[in-house]
């Protein structure tokens, strides 16, 4: 009868992420990962190929986490509330995640095909909000205008830049906020331009 696995995938991944966030993407070895698990170093190769493999696993399981943290946000009918809930569970999870989050858009990041899933299930609790506010064909462009900016600020606020005084979640709130207008704003002109036509057929 063979004996029970020591250890599992889960239990591998779990332990590199603590070591991403304690010594960041390259301060650790696939040795030091084995040692925290409790096993040899060359037991990992049964189950992750190579270092990058146990990073790439790392990432998908980071990426359905910045998901249910998204999921939680607070509910809320009016779409610029809720995406301003969204927004803030973002920043929340980037701030509580420091190392890890820099993990997800390092430039070694994977691109495969479950990569680039995962990252699009961690962004499907927003996309029906983006729907409700501009509409469905103008969501996806919406939600890459204000995503830029989440990754933007929280990058540099955990990077210490906001060196200037004033307060930084004063600053984010008024970011997330003019945005918001201004997509909604956006939306709202096509249609004020076609009342203004017809009223001036009818005249």
């Amino acid at each position: 009868m063979p004996s029970p696995p020591k250890t599992s995938d889960d239990a591998i991944i779990a332990a590199a992420r603590k070591l991403v966030r304690r010594h960041g993407r390259d301060g650790f070895s696939l040795a030091h990962v084995a040692a925290a698990v409790g096993i040899k170093a060359p037991s990992l190769y049964g189950r992750f190929a190579d270092r990058s493999a146990l990073v790439a696993a790392v990432e998908l399981s980071l990426w359905r986490e910045l998901g249910q943290a998204l999921s939680r946000a607070p509910r809320r009918t009016d779409p610029v509330a809720a995406l301003s809930e969204l927004a803030r569970a973002y920043r929340a999870f980037a701030k509580a995640n420091p190392r890890e989050y820099a993990l997800l858009f390092d430039a070694r990041a994977e691109h495969s095909v479950k990569a680039t899933e995962a990252r699009t299930a961690s962004m499907a609790p927003a996309l029906p909000t983006f729907v409700a506010l501009v509409g469905e064909s103008a969501a996806l462009a919406a939600a890459r205008v204000l995503t830029p900016f989440l990754h933007g600020f929280v990058t540099m606020e955990l990077a210490g830049a906001f060196r200037l005084g004033g307060g930084i979640d004063a600053a984010f709130e008024h970011g997330v906020a003019t945005i918001l207008e201004g997509l909604v704003q956006r939306r709202r002109a096509p249609r004020r331009a076609g009342q203004r036509r017809r009223k001036q057929r009818t005249r």
